[in-house]
Formats: C-alpha cells, structure tokens, sequence
C-alpha cells in the first residue's frame, strides 16, 4: 500500500501491486487460518500453485499481521525468489517519523541496488517520480470528470484503469491515459439519474465487479471512493523538486493525511472526518462501506465511522465482502432498501 513504485521502475523493474485472484482458493487453505483475510489467503494460494513463478522477487508491507503470516507462507513456498517484508514507521506525527521514514526508503533502495547489481541514478529516479506523478493526474482528472457527471464510466470500469496501472509499466500506461481522457473530454458523456454514492473501504483488494455493477443496477450513481483501487491509490504525488528520498519520506506522511488510513495512527487526522468532507465536496447522498472479512484495521476503525455518521445523520450501509461466493441477491435487497431510505430522506428536504 505504501510502497514507493518510483523507486522499483527507476532500478529498472516492473513493479507490479499483486492482485487477489477470483479463482477459488485451494492448497492455500493448509498454508493459513481461515480467519486470515481474502486477500492474504488468495496470494499464499497463488503462490503454492505455481503463479508467482514468473516473478523474482516479492514484497509485503507491515500493514496488518495477516500480511506478515502471509510473508512467511510465500518465503516457505518458493525458497528460490527474494522475499523482502518492508516495515515503515506506523505512528505518523512524532517528531522522528519523517526522518524514520526517510531511513526506511533509503535502506529499501539500498536493498534494490543489492539486488539488481546496480546503483538507482537520481536522474532515473526523478523521471519516475515524473511518469508517476503525471499517471495519478491523469486518473484524478477521470475522477474529477465523474463527481462532475462528464462521464458515464461506471465503477467497475475505473476500478479497471487504476487496476492496470497498478501492474502495467506506468510510462505505457501513461501514454494510454492520455488517449482516454483526451477522449473523454471531447466527447462528455452525462449519466442517467441517480442516488450519488460514496464508496469506502477495501484497502488491499478491488471489490468484486459484480457487487460494484450491481450497486450501480439498484439505482446508485458512484461519485467518488476511498478505495485502495481507486482514490487512495492516486490521491497524493511526489515533490519533484530536491531530493528524491526526501521526497518520497514526505510523499509517505502526505498520504495519511490526504486520505486517512486505519493501517497508520496519526491524532491530527482523522478517517471519518474525511469521509463527512469527501461526501460533501462529491455531493454524495450516501455512502456504503465495502468491509473485507477479517481485515482486523478496518473491523478495529469502522466503529468511529459509523458514530460520526450517525450523529451527523448521513445515511451509510455496511456490506462485508469475502473471497468466497458472494450471496449476491440479499445483498442486492439490502441495497436496494438502502437506496430507498436515502431517496425518501432526499425527497423530505428537498
């Protein structure tokens, strides 16, 4: 979630983000509790069925104790590919965060240095952080065009863009970015009616297209989302001026601050208080939360969400998703009714 890609593609690499595969999981059962998330048991099953053979090398984040037991499960399957588990500072707003964080990434380049036999030139690494910057604002400004009602992209078709840029080489990805919103601009494309949504929630894996089509077939429009595919991923660039490990210290901090994560603590931010502001700026009616079973950060926050939701009387819907099947017709009447209460409470202030 927090890994620096500008760093990996100025080695030379194809930093790729590991996705949760929609095949079911099977040898990757023996390898973790079943209490473990979704995502964390789809990548130790990919791993053991011999999907990550192409790769060499692979790295987790410390940013739940689930992701650390899955390190572990991958390093035990393939002894033959560098594993690397990459631990930045947690606790966002001490006086020796910013220089702990400036010392975890230089230590990470270093260790890409090791291991691609070959030194990362600050001139490489400044024109990744250019190619990177200029792919997250091409994506916000699609995002920007969508709270706007210029453009009829659904949810899943955007969860598809940022999805490929999270696997895609960024300066190939970039140069398709550029075709798709010359495109769009020139050709605005109003959506039909609907309830304006927020979408929050998921920070490691896309939520399934199926229950983001049909949100949007029960009559919501989405405007905007938290998702980590999706507005957290592109939300926030990298100084390009100075140092360039400075700068991606900094990027770090200015994330969390940006939009707020359950995986970090930091007193002067807070997620729910962004999401009231978000929903504002978006002129959302409501928000539905996608809640990925298991994730222990988001079950531990959602509490705040819901109490400051609730005293602010702004109508939000919980749906807890898994990998397994997914019940989707109750979960369909569920939002269906959700959509009518917020019509309802619409219709009584208008």
């Amino acid at each position: 979630m927090n890994f620096p890609g500008e760093l990996a593609h100025a080695a030379g690499a194809l930093p790729m983000i590991l996705q949760e595969s929609p095949a079911p999981i099977t040898f990757g059962h023996g390898m973790l509790m079943p209490s473990y998330c979704g995502y964390t048991r789809s990548i130790v099953d990919q791993a053991m069925i011999g999907e990550f053979k192409f790769l060499d090398a692979i790295m987790f984040g410390d940013h739940c104790v689930q992701l650390l037991g899955a390190a572990d499960a991958v390093r035990m399957q393939l002894p033959d590919t560098r594993v690397i588990f990459f631990q930045l500072i947690s606790s966002m707003c001490d006086p020796w965060t910013l220089g702990r964080s400036r010392e975890s990434f230089l230590i990470l380049k270093q260790e890409l240095e090791e291991f691609i036999d070959r030194p990362i030139e600050d001139a490489a690494l400044h024109a990744s952080v250019r190619i990177f910057n200029r792919n997250r604002q091409l994506l916000r400004k699609i995002y920007d065009l969508r709270t706007a009602g210029k453009i009829a992209m659904t949810a899943t078709q955007i969860q598809h863009v940022v999805k490929s840029s999270m696997v895609m080489d960024k300066g190939d990805h970039t140069a398709l970015l550029e075709q798709l919103v010359s495109q769009l601009e020139r050709h605005p494309e109003v959506p039909g009616p609907g309830i304006r949504l927020h979408l929050s929630g998921h920070f490691c894996q896309a939520p399934k297209p199926e229950i983001l089509d049909m949100i949007e077939e029960c009559g919501a429009i989405v405007v905007g989302d938290d998702l980590y595919h999706g507005f957290r991923y592109i939300s926030t660039d990298v100084d390009e001026g100075g140092d360039s490990i400075d700068a991606l210290a900094k990027w770090y901090l200015a994330r969390n601050t940006g939009v707020p994560c359950p995986t970090r603590v930091q007193n002067n931010v807070d997620w729910d208080a962004y999401l009231l502001k978000a929903m504002e700026v978006e002129k959302a009616d409501g928000m539905i939360v996608l809640m990925a079973k298991f994730c222990e950060p988001h079950m531990y926050y959602y509490p705040e969400v819901k109490e400051a939701f609730e005293r602010h009387g702004v109508p939000h819907l919980l749906i807890e998703t898994e990998h397994e099947a997914v019940a989707l017709e109750s979960l369909k009447t569920r939002v269906e009714t959700f959509l009518e209460i917020v019509k309802r409470r619409l219709e009584v202030t208008a």
